[in-house]
């Protein structure tokens, strides 16, 4: 549980013996019944179809600045996530991992929920002070954010369902009541309730099925017969299968890094439209990069001189370890790996610092390339 809802948590607990709903303040004498707006402060209101959402709207301009303001604190600058603060991008195909990151972009089904939970209960410790228009800004950002708009989308009432989130089909609908509830609802079976049982599979390996011959031995022909050490080998074996990968790597992303052609300005920079789409794109990079004449190394290092540089030789910045070891390791910034690795930063450097989420689109990669080289870099 976050510390957000944690700490909301522990508000309304302390909050109880104040406040009751009528059934539980007649019933328990518990403090008083709540007053109707004070219930609809917190009663969700806004629905997936779009019900109950207020006239209102908001660009993904207006709400950077307003998320800068009111949730970066905790949320990070790109919506990445503060120390154990939620993050609210990235996370993309990871839901099948199994530590899955679980974000407005990758997991969410319904935009309506980001709008009503943002609406009502943020920013934190200053719940419902944003207005209708900021609450639409702010959450047009945090799709920007995900990759899911540009940068010149306005969110409003209009086209709040036309807005489609990745995870939408990820869930199911709650049949239990009229699937699984009738049969939990039966008298229970107390004798003589399965004439003919037979055992149809056997755990031979940890050796705790009895065996008992008989009709049983065609079951245990389909069982998986192998002896512990078998076991134990079999998993050094996948163990040293995986170090070897591991010491391969970097002459492969050296290989890879050789192959693939480096981006040069005439593929690039000289294209005057792509030019003008990177310094948009570059918008989502300046918080902690620069690149020009007078660039100097800010939260990340200078992008001058980036395609065709060893990665983590940037002088006067600190990289981390990781990043380091991938540059002496023989990775070479140029289109392709800047493409594979801005498109998921901690997957393909893990342990880096960049906390960015990265660029989904291999257009924008491009565009930012273009202009990262018109600029000198």
């Amino acid at each position: 549980m976050s510390k957000c809802r944690r700490n909301l948590t522990l508000a309304a607990l302390l909050a109880a013996p104040l406040l009751a709903t009528p059934a539980m303040a007649e019933t328990y004498n518990l403090g008083r019944a709540a007053l109707p707006a004070e219930m609809k402060a917190w009663t969700v209101e806004v629905f997936p179809d779009g019900k109950n959402l207020p006239e209102g709207s908001g660009s993904v301009e207006d709400g950077e600045n307003l998320f800068a303001d009111k949730c970066a604190a905790c949320h990070g600058d790109f919506a990445e996530g503060v120390d154990n603060w939620p993050k609210l991008a990235g996370g993309a195909d990871t839901l099948a991992r199994k530590d899955p990151v679980k974000t407005v972009g990758s997991y969410f089904p319904y935009l309506s929920t980001v709008w009503d939970y943002a609406h009502r209960s943020m920013p934190f410790g200053d719940a419902q002070t944003m207005t209708v228009d900021e609450t639409y800004a702010i959450v047009a950002y945090i799709l920007y954010s995900n990759d899911l708009v540009d940068d010149d989308f306005v969110l409003s009432k209009e086209n709040f369902l036309d807005v489609k989130m990745p995870n939408a089909d990820g869930f199911i609908v709650d049949d239990r009541p009229e699937t699984e509830y009738p049969l939990f609802s039966k008298a229970a079976c107390m004798s003589d309730c399965k004439k003919d049982v037979h055992i149809t599979m056997k755990a031979t390996v940890l050796n705790v099925t009895p065996d008992q011959g008989g009709d049983d031995s065609a079951a245990a022909d389909t069982a998986v017969d192998a002896p512990a050490d078998t076991v134990v080998a079999s998993a050094a074996s996948e163990g040293a299968s995986e170090e070897a990968m591991a010491q391969d790597a970097p002459a492969a992303a050296e290989e890879q890094a050789s192959a693939a052609p480096a981006a040069t300005e005439e593929t690039l920079a000289a294209d005057p439209a792509l030019v003008a789409a990177g310094e948009k794109v570059f918008k989502k990079c300046k918080a902690c990069h620069q690149v020009g004449e007078k660039a100097k190394n800010r939260v990340g290092p200078v992008l001058n001189g980036l395609i065709g540089r060893q990665a983590g030789t940037v002088d006067g910045f600190k990289y981390s370890k990781s990043m380091k070891q991938h540059g002496e390791d023989g990775l070479v910034w140029n289109e392709e790996t800047v493409q594979a690795y801005l498109a998921d930063p901690k997957g393909y450097i893990p342990k880096n610092k960049m906390s960015f989420a990265g660029l989904k689109k291999a257009d924008d990669v491009k565009a930012v390339l273009a202009y990262i080289e018109s600029q000198g870099g």
